[in-house]
């Protein structure tokens, strides 16, 4: 009896010690989770309680002598084109000297346009979109030559493998995409323009998915040449990037561009623009057609006659192609973390930017930016329904934006013309502007 007794002792000290064990481990487990809420939270506070450039920016900052005759020249300029507002914002050597709203955020309700008003900036987002992927490539996580398709593709879900029936796909690498040379062309219609028609071929009652869209362009779409054997501009490439920068890093697009991009840069006001003038985001603009313009069908087939900026195209879906919204100071301070400019650290390595701003032979695309030559501006345009957008860094280290509220009669001669612009205006005022007090 003593000795069995004694056991017992022996068996429910251990079971005591394995509850202690137990205990100890569910408070050690508590305390980090508690720890780590409140770490986030913290990051949160401190993220809500910095400033940002948006907050701090208005009209009165850029309004002092000097400046009235280029507020002349530039309402002159959008009276021509019959623009309702517009954006204009100056970086000199990753300084803020410049930023100012013209005309109207909103005509009906009187609002004016202010320097931290955002609006859509259409193709910009593709240079928005290389960088992801560059940061990417510097975390390792994805290389310019890995190959998009296939089983040993980034994009490998069966799901595409098995739709594919042009194996010239197969060869299509991630820096084909990023300089429009993957074999992609509109002759059957831009994809990421088209949904209306691609619902109506395939018998779709909704608007397809990104990777539905996908499937279905890889089943019944030829690529035109061989990739890297040719160049054509298309969108479809850019969403195909964002696939892969959701795919490589496991996060949603916008997520991870905020995350390792964008607040990293220093831009806070960066959004994915919605369809509609409800889905609009706090200080975005409304956005007008040209007097020209007629209504047209919704991109979803309901049959409604919509007006062009606000519905004949899927606006989320575009994604890295087309997206984004922001204003022209942020989209200046956002240059101003990628131009290898040493006055403000970027937020890629010396080795990435060299590769984004390469001048490529035979006018060439740069990786995100249109054109990148050595001894002129490195240039980055953009158009959608509704809005025009131009960026333009010039070897003096000037970085010039110009977003519009309103689509014009004249399209892509509207890029030119205001290229012309911003060549006057840096001649006449440009060494004159004065840095602005703001957060940069």
């Amino acid at each position: 009896m003593p000795v069995q007794r004694k056991k017992k002792r022996k068996l429910n000290y251990k079971k005591i010690k394995a509850l202690i064990a137990v205990v100890a481990l569910i408070v050690v487990g508590y305390m980090a989770f508690k720890h780590g809420r409140q770490v986030i939270k913290a990051d949160a506070e401190a993220e809500s309680v910095q400033p940002h450039l948006n907050d701090s920016l208005t009209n009165a900052m850029s309004s002092y002598a000097g400046t009235e005759k280029m507020d002349e020249i530039i309402e002159k300029y959008l009276k021509r084109w019959e623009v309702n507002g517009a954006q204009l914002a100056v970086s000199r050597n990753d300084s803020l000297v410049f930023a100012k709203g013209y005309g109207w955020a909103e005509k009906e309700k009187g609002q004016r346009m202010e320097p931290s008003n955002i609006m859509r900036i259409a193709s910009v987002s593709k240079l928005v979109t290389a960088v992801g992927i560059m940061k990417l490539q510097e975390m390792g996580k994805v290389r310019l030559a890995d190959h998009v398709f296939g089983p040993r593709g980034i994009l490998n879900d069966t799901a595409y493998t098995n739709a594919i029936q042009d194996t010239k796909y197969l060869d299509i690498t991630v820096e084909q995409l990023l300089r429009h040379q993957a074999g992609f062309t509109n002759y059957a219609g831009d994809p990421m323009f088209s949904t209306r028609y691609i619902m109506m071929q395939n018998h779709l009652s909704t608007p397809p998915t990104n990777p539905e869209l996908l499937r279905i362009v890889l089943k019944k779409r030829h690529l035109s040449y061989q990739p890297g054997q040719g160049q054509k501009y298309c969108n479809i490439g850019y969403m195909l990037l964002s696939l892969i920068i959701e795919k490589r890093s496991g996060m949603s697009y916008e997520a991870f561009m905020q995350k390792y991009v964008l607040r990293p840069a220093g831009c806070y006001d960066f959004h994915i623009a919605g369809n509609y003038y409800k889905d609009r985001h706090p200080r975005e603009v409304k956005y007008y057609m040209h007097k020209e313009a007629e209504p047209i069908e919704e991109f979803n087939n309901s049959g409604r006659m919509v007006v062009k900026c606000y519905g004949e195209n899927n606006i989320p879906h575009l994604l890295g192609a087309g997206a984004w919204c922001a204003s022209a100071a942020e989209l200046c301070h956002f240059i101003s973390a990628i131009d290898g400019d040493p006055h403000y650290p970027d937020i890629l390595s010396p080795k990435s930017v060299q590769a984004m701003t390469e001048e490529m032979p035979n006018h060439k695309f740069s990786l995100g930016w249109n054109f990148t030559p050595k001894d002129g501006p490195w240039i980055r345009t953009g158009t959608l329904s509704g809005t025009s957008a131009l960026v333009m860094k010039f070897p003096d280290n000037q970085c010039w934006v110009f977003l519009t509220n309103t689509s014009t009669w004249k399209g892509q001669g509207f890029a030119k013309d205001t290229k012309e612009l911003f060549e006057r205006l840096r001649k006449e005022f440009g060494a004159e502007l004065k840095p602005l007090p703001v957060v940069w």
